[in-house]
């Protein structure tokens, strides 16, 4: 072999044994790895601390469902739902973009309470100024002032019977554990008066539709094929998303 042949594997002859030399530089570092265990407590510190971030986990679960209870999410995606299936569109528009209405419109309509809750309750605690105690306290009052001024009378009547043996004298004095319930069901009596309210337009143009079929004597006919158009065009005349949408802003003041 001549010294033209060798002259162009020199290099690699040179540089591979520094590609194995950073190879085994590379393989001899340590990676950390994360370990999950019980292990026994040292002291109560270590138990407490356990405990809240169990805590914590448990509320970051529940966080879906807390959104549901407290805040106006259940009356608007009711309505929202209801005016889907009175149009008679199937899955048109989809569940996701209902959802996603649903919720940018609650992030609006609660934007005053979480205003509350971010400067009264959050800032604080985060700058270690008040404990946790004082913040979960602090961050509670807000969302009990919003749902205190939409729960219905008698629904928070009935809850407070049930639940209480003393009458209460002061809107403070109903707990949270009562007074979530009793707004929930004031969201759905709500939603559903405003969902029965939706459905009269569109039913009368049904019922109009079929009665024209059947003199015109087509009866084999299904009155939904002829009456979705007619409901979709009256929806877009009347610009029925700006007045749905209006009206459950609304309905919260």
């Amino acid at each position: 072999m001549n010294a033209a042949m060798l002259r162009p594997i020199a290099p690699l002859a040179v540089a591979l044994p520094l590609v194995l030399l950073l190879a085994s530089t590379a393989l001899a570092v340590t990676v950390p790895t994360v370990t999950f265990g019980v292990e026994e407590a040292q002291s109560p510190r270590q138990i407490s601390t356990a405990i809240q971030v169990l805590m914590l986990i448990t509320v970051l679960s529940l966080a879906p469902s807390i959104l549901l209870m407290t805040t106006c999410f259940t009356r608007i995606i009711i309505v929202l739902g209801f005016i889907r299936q009175a149009m008679g569109t199937q899955n048109m528009p989809p569940t996701q973009i209902l959802l996603g209405l649903a919720l940018f419109l609650t992030f609006f309509i609660m934007s005053p309470t979480l205003s509350k809750i971010n400067e009264q309750a959050l800032q604080p605690y985060l700058a270690e100024q008040i404990s946790q105690d004082v913040a979960l306290q602090r961050g509670i009052a807000p969302l009990r002032e919003f749902m205190l001024s939409q729960v219905r009378e008698e629904e928070l009547t009935l809850l407070a019977e049930i639940t209480m043996k003393d009458e209460p004298v002061e809107a403070e004095d109903i707990p949270t554990t009562t007074l979530v319930p009793a707004f929930m069901l004031s969201e759905l009596k709500r939603a559903f008066m405003m969902g029965f309210m939706i459905y009269i337009p569109f039913l009368v143009i049904d019922m109009i539709v079929a009665s024209v079929l059947m003199s015109m004597g087509m009866m084999m006919l299904p009155p939904v094929i002829i009456s979705m158009p007619f409901k979709l065009l009256l929806f877009v005349l009347v610009d029925g998303w700006s007045l749905v949408v209006g009206s459950l802003i609304k309905s919260f003041n």
